[in-house]
Parts: structure tokens; C-alpha cells; sequence
């Protein structure tokens, strides 16, 4: 049974070797929900450029492949500074995930400064968090569905869900874009998690205290409706670059390739 349960994982790697694709998202004018303006409690609108996304967050199976190929970020191997004690803690063994964790999954337990590394393989990088929720506000019609209620009842549906289970295979329903999994699967690095609500001008910042509990960068979201977004905002803003947790993976982006 072992050697047939590795026979198909190893034909997944395989075929997921292949299967990992890009797709263009235009850019356009976004209203975040998080300040843009000078003044850290204003909105205004910012130009997003046009960027490439993996259609799908990086799978098990892709990043044990990685592995293979990158054997300082093996499990037992990454120094302790970029990967914490829970960075992969669920796999079997350095190079197997074990029956456990199925290959089309998306992995996590990864720390940022993995998920860097191996984007920065692929030839990309994180995306920011503009780039992520610029992406993650378009449905399948459209390029802003933040509005719509029933879009955001769709959403928060995840959120009330009991953790702990098994996490199901990437390729959920594609919005506008083409790109899929951006909710309901698990949350997902961006390359400026720990700058995200740091203003310009630290007088604009009010009272430090604020931020220093766990969490505390989402209190200058200036959407304050979108709670969808503001666990997300709220997650990342605790935690550290090597951190790493059951329900956190990773998607890559890279420049829009120029057509000739």
C-alpha cells in the first residue's frame, strides 16, 4: 500500500509539475480597504498595474518537488530564523508528506521567507497586498463584487467554518481574472504583511499603544464592513516572517509578459 500510495503521489509531481499556470490580471483604479491617503484614516484611490497570478495557491505536491531541488529548506534543515518549529511539522518525513496530506492541497505551514524562496524559483514574488485584494474583490462576472451581498454571505460562509479539517484540492470556481482559491481554502502570505498600516508620517499614527497588541493592524481598515478582509488584515498583521500555521499558504505573481 505504501509503494502504490507513492507511486501516485510521484505521478502527481509529475503532472503538477506541468500543471502550475499564470493568468494576466489587468490592472485598473482600486479603492482598498485599507488608508492610501496621507493621512492614515483617509482612503483615496490607487492605480494597480497589470501583474500575473498563479491561478491556484502552490500545492503539497509542487513544493515537495521544490524541496527536492532546494534541500536547505527541508524540514530540519532551514535555520531557525527564517522557519519556525511548526514549519511543516505535518509532513511525514523531510522529502513526504505522507498519505495525510494530499498532493493538490494547498501547502502550508510554510514561513514567508520560504514562500519567497520559492517564488523567487519560479521567477516572481509574493504579491503585495494590494495585488492580493485587488484580485480577491472580483467574482466571477465581475472586477469589484465587494458590494454585493450575497457575495459577502458567500465569503464569511468559510469563515464560520470548524478548523481542523482536511483541506481539499486547489481549483475552486475561477473569478473574472481566472484566478481561483482566493477565498474559502486558506489564507495567504503577501509580500508587505508586516508593513501593511504603517503610515508615512507617524504622527498620523495616534496612539502607539494601539498597535501593539496581536492583531491590532486592522483597526485603521477604513471598510470596516468587509470583516471577510479584516481577519485576513488582522492575521497577517501578527504575525512574523518565520511564523507559520496549518491554515496559511501562498500564491505567486509575476510581471505581465510584453507581447512582442
Amino acid at each position: 500500500m505504501r509503494l502504490l500510495t507513492a507511486t501516485l503521489f510521484a505521478a502527481t509531481l509529475a503532472f503538477q509539475a506541468h500543471a502550475a499556470g499564470y493568468v494576466d490580471v489587468p490592472g485598473g483604479r482600486f479603492d482598498s480597504v485599507l488608508p492610501q491617503g496621507p493621512v492614515a484614516t483617509q482612503s483615496a484611490p490607487v492605480d494597480v498595474q497589470p501583474f500575473a497570478m498563479r491561478a491556484t495557491p502552490v500545492t503539497v505536491g509542487e513544493y515537495a518537488t521544490f524541496l527536492r531541488t532546494h534541500p536547505d529548506w527541508q524540514r530540519g534543515r532551514a535555520p531557525a530564523v527564517l522557519a519556525d518549529a511548526r514549519y511543516l511539522v505535518q509532513w511525514r518525513a523531510p522529502l513526504d508528506p505522507g498519505a495525510a496530506l494530499r498532493a493538490d492541497a494547498p501547502v502550508t505551514e510554510v514561513s514567508w521567507f520560504a514562500a519567497s524562496a520559492f517564488c523567487e524559483e519560479e521567477g516572481g514574488r509574493l504579491p503585495t497586498w494590494i495585488e492580493w485584494e485587488y484580485a480577491a474583490s472580483a467574482d466571477a462576472t465581475r472586477a469589484d463584487a465587494r458590494r454585493d451581498p450575497a457575495w459577502a454571505r458567500r465569503i464569511l460562509a468559510w469563515y464560520e467554518k470548524p478548523g481542523g479539517a482536511a483541506l481539499a484540492a486547489v481549483g475552486g470556481e475561477a473569478n473574472l481574472w481566472g484566478v481561483r482559491d482566493l477565498h474559502g481554502l486558506v489564507w495567504e502570505w503577501v509580500d508587505d504583511f508586516n508593513a501593511l498600516f504603517i503610515a508615512g508620517d507617524s504622527r498620523t499614527q495616534g496612539d502607539p499603544d494601539l498597535l501593539k497588541f496581536c492583531g491590532a493592524g486592522a483597526i485603521n481598515i477604513i471598510d470596516r464592513d468587509s470583516y471577510a478582509v479584516l481577519m485576513r488584515i488582522a492575521l497577517l498583521s501578527s504575525l512574523n516572517a518565520a511564523d507559520s500555521t496549518s491554515t496559511l499558504g501562498f500564491r505567486c505573481v509575476k510581471p505581465v509578459k510584453k507581447t512582442p
